[in-house]
């Protein structure tokens, strides 16, 4: 099994500032030892490490934590989409194999940066390079996100978090019908991931998950949709195992095959490891 979606870090409270006093479990450093035991109790064998700090160096760090932990497959990293070297920087980057992709933290801009032509551009030359692109948004700004995608319809995408619903409020109407729209484009997939962190951390329900994975994986099917963790994120609100838990028993409704596609085969075959 493999978990698309971790992160490390050497905690640096100026650069973490998003990090807040309220969130002290994770104002620590994270690496791939502190996971290990964990995987191998559930018998995960593999992760995708996606950027948490948006700059070239952390490519670099990434880079080296897998160099030295096999249980790295692969990274989603970042670079300037903007840079007018770009194509020079992913030149650079693609002698990297295990870099297999790229994001950017767009829940922190706006639709004038999401729909910035440079920026589509900077997109539209990842498929030159054989690279995914990870959408990382709120429920909020997927409309422009759907905009954004229309425009580069044959680019690999996946979302993240499930485009971090209101799991919280259960306000999932407008989520749902975006939802509905950015799987109809075939080159979309999306990772279960990341939810606890849009709950009530100490006091979500099951059904109040469920509910928002009914969506994703009606309009995405098992054939998109791909399992991921955001540890350690998610230890905000419980232990991994406890995520692990409640996805595999969600999807005990679909078929050894179709676990197969969600667990393993389709983020082998999205980053290509």
């Amino acid at each position: 099994m493999v978990d698309t979606h971790v992160h490390f870090w050497n905690f640096d409270p100026v650069r973490d500032s998003w990090i807040n006093e309220d969130m002290k479990i994770i104002r620590q450093d994270f690496h791939p030892k502190d996971l290990l035991p964990t995987y191998d109790g559930l018998q995960i064998t593999g992760c995708i490490a996606v950027q948490a700090s948006q700059s070239e160096e952390e490519n670099h760090f990434l880079l080296n934590l897998a160099d030295q932990n096999e249980m790295i497959k692969g990274i989603v990293g970042w670079v300037d989409l903007l840079d007018t070297n770009l194509n020079e920087r992913l030149t650079y980057w693609s002698q990297f194999k295990k870099i297999k992709g790229w994001r950017h933290i767009l829940q922190a801009e706006n639709a004038n940066f999401i729909l910035n032509d440079k920026f589509i551009t900077g997109i539209k030359l990842l498929k030159k390079h054989h690279y995914t692109y990870d959408l990382l948004c709120y429920h909020n700004q997927l409309p422009d996100i759907i905009k954004m995608v229309d425009q580069i319809p044959d680019q690999p995408f996946v979302l993240d978090h499930c485009g971090k619903p209101d799991v919280k409020n259960q306000d999932l109407t407008a989520w749902s019908a975006n939802i509905k729209t950015l799987a109809s484009n075939p080159n979309v997939s999306c990772k279960v991931s990341g939810l606890l962190a849009e709950a009530d951390w100490k006091n979500w329900t099951e059904k109040e998950l469920f509910n928002c994975f009914d969506v994703v994986f009606k309009h995405f099917g098992a054939e998109r949709m791909m399992y991921g963790s955001d540890w350690p994120v998610m230890l905000l609100s419980r232990p991994y195992e406890e995520w692990f838990n409640l996805v595999y028993k969600y999807t005990e409704q679909f078929s050894a095959a179709e676990r197969k596609l969600i667990f393993t085969d389709n983020a082998t075959a999205f980053y290509g490891v």
